[in-house]
């Protein structure tokens, strides 16, 4: 039985059948068979924000187990099923800079090797550090062109399929872009990162692996900076007539325009990693790809869920810092708590590497300072990654002026004429 709001397909070619989600089920529990669905609710869209590199489904699923399992009680699942855009450009996008696998990867090979060191590294009762991300209950890759056929019922044109786990049935909500996170979503959100960071970094160090060759999925440096590069070479002549209409950006104007044939040496530079602190990173840590919910025992700060890997990279982990604080929080909070923000960034990485036997400061060189000399240089790689999404911000007064505010900021503070880059 199924109930169809919107529309009950990803595509004229591939309904949400019900053989299709026992199979997903019978994968999540892991058993052969004796699984009976007796409703499903899909529709599309699930998430509030921007999603250019996934088509997106929302699956409501009421089942019951016929056998072993509590046989005859009822069970409920919410999952999300992220496809390939239907719309050409966008498919051609993501397939050729392979956005959809290197998300597949990080749930099916990232994700649980890090929850194995975990489990190895960090002795039970040792603090908790939580994975902050959805659970992964399916994925399916094949190539354009390939005559692999998948397990479940759909047809070789739906290249890539990844069902998660949908958040907000656990009372997680999207952030308010326009207003921007609190400082406790913000706290949340670094507290979410660390982790991912910590791991990985401890991971490489104590198993003494090379991370881009463990993971060669991995959005590497060239591949990288052409994709972004693109996307700066869209935005910055809309982001130039925007400030050419707001008087008193003169300088800021004369600045960029400066910072505009470097962009490509800049975003490559910048994207490297500073060894030893090379780690997993998200690389596109912002708002819109985040999650939140209010814990009544946490003091002002919210949990929050790391969503859309589809830009994982080995790189510095204050690019996500400095993207994330620029481009998500208000100015004020900016302005105020960054030094604070940082601080609590730095004091939760060194806490979560010494229960690994990761000293940060005196077997890696990674002071406080160190960091804050990094998080500069990420800074200008921040906004060239805004500027490459500056449509997202432009026609929303409130996001115009977090935009304007840095801008000043940046242009006040050296950052804008390149001090220390080149």
């Amino acid at each position: 039985m199924s109930d169809t709001e919107e529309d009950s397909t990803c595509s004229d070619s591939w309904p949400i059948t019900e053989d299709w989600l026992i199979e997903v089920l019978k994968k999540h529990h892991e058993v052969r068979s004796g699984i009976k669905i007796t409703d499903f609710k899909v529709k599309q869209g699930c998430q509030d924000g921007v999603n250019n590199l996934s088509d997106i489904l929302s699956v409501s699923v009421v089942y019951e187990f016929e056998r072993d399992i509590e046989p005859g009680v009822s069970q409920s699942l919410d999952i999300v099923i992220k496809l390939l855009p239907q719309d050409p450009f966008s498919r051609y996008f993501v397939t050729e800079a392979q956005f959809d696998l290197r998300e597949i990867k990080f749930y099916t090979s990232i994700l649980p090797d890090l929850m194995a060191f975990q489990e190895q590294y960090i002795p039970k009762g040792v603090g908790s550090m939580v994975i902050s991300v959805p659970t992964c209950f399916y994925t399916q890759y094949a190539p354009v062109g390939s005559n692999t056929t998948a397990s479940l019922s759909s047809p070789d044109s739906t290249e890539s399929i990844l069902v998660l786990e949908d958040m907000r049935s656990l009372g997680y909500k999207g952030a308010n872009f326009t207003t921007g996170l609190t400082l406790g979503q913000t706290e949340g959100a670094i507290r979410a990162i660390v982790t991912i960071h910590a791991l990985s970094l401890g991971l490489k160090i104590k198993k003494k692996v090379d991370l881009n060759e463990k993971y060669p999925f991995l959005f590497q440096t060239t591949r990288a900076t052409e994709s972004y590069q693109q996307l700066v070479e869209q935005g910055m002549p809309q982001l130039t007539k925007f400030l050419e209409q707001k008087p008193g950006f003169e300088n800021e104007l004369k600045a960029l325009s400066k910072i505009r044939p470097k962009t490509k040496f800049l975003i490559e530079t910048l994207l490297q990693p500073i060894e030893p602190m090379g780690l997993i990173t998200h690389t596109d840590f912002w708002c819109n790809n985040l999650l939140f919910r209010s814990e009544p025992d946490e003091e002002r700060t919210d949990s929050c869920t790391i969503l859309d890997w589809q830009m994982v990279t080995y790189s510095r982990p204050t690019n996500d810092l400095a993207l994330l604080l620029i481009s998500s929080i208000p100015s004020n909070t900016r302005r105020q708590h960054t030094s604070r923000l940082l601080d609590l960034y730095y004091g939760t990485l060194k806490s979560y590497c010494l229960k690994m036997d990761v000293d940060i400061e005196a077997d890696l060189g990674y002071s406080r300072n160190k960091m804050d000399c990094e998080y500069r240089q990420s800074l200008l790689l921040a906004l060239l990654l805004c500027i490459g999404s500056v449509d997202i911000a432009i026609g929303n007064a409130a996001a115009e002026q977090r935009l304007l505010d840095v801008l000043r900021d940046f242009y006040e503070e050296g950052i804008l004429s390149l001090e220390g880059y080149v």
